[in-house]
């Protein structure tokens, strides 16, 4: 069964930068669509971004447009996600999920495998 472990979660200043991993192991195919959600305390999660397979295609919600890159390495079984210029309204816990589509989606009944999730803080 395939597994999803993020990684590159933490602390930083307002303005900065942080690069999240999410990288897939065990048996099974990725090779379908994935995608960042996140949930900040008291709220629901809500969809960040997401990527085609085989990474062709990609979305952004409207707050993080610009200032968000998601990408795949498909050798690596890897996700990322560059965010940049964060902002103290970007601190959530961080989830990758795979969907079951191998268009990009942004709903989150699409997924059907989820990491654990990182946490970024952002402060002011």
């Amino acid at each position: 069964q395939v597994q999803l472990v993020e990684s590159g979660g933490g602390l930083v200043e307002a303005g900065g930068s942080l690069r999240l991993s999410c990288t897939a192991s065990g048996r099974g195919s990725t090779s379908n669509a994935m995608g960042w959600f996140r949930q900040a305390p008291g709220n629901e999660r809500e969809f960040v971004a997401g990527i085609s397979w085989p990474g062709t295609r990609t979305s952004y919600s409207g707050s993080v447009k610009g200032r968000f890159t998601i990408s795949r390495d498909n050798v690596k079984y890897t996700m990322y996600l560059q965010m940049n210029s964060l902002k103290p309204e970007d601190t959530a816990v961080y989830y990758c999920a795979l969907s079951t589509s191998q268009n990009v989606v942004n709903k989150e009944a699409d997924y059907t495998l989820w990491g654990q999730g990182t946490s970024v803080t952002v402060s002011s």
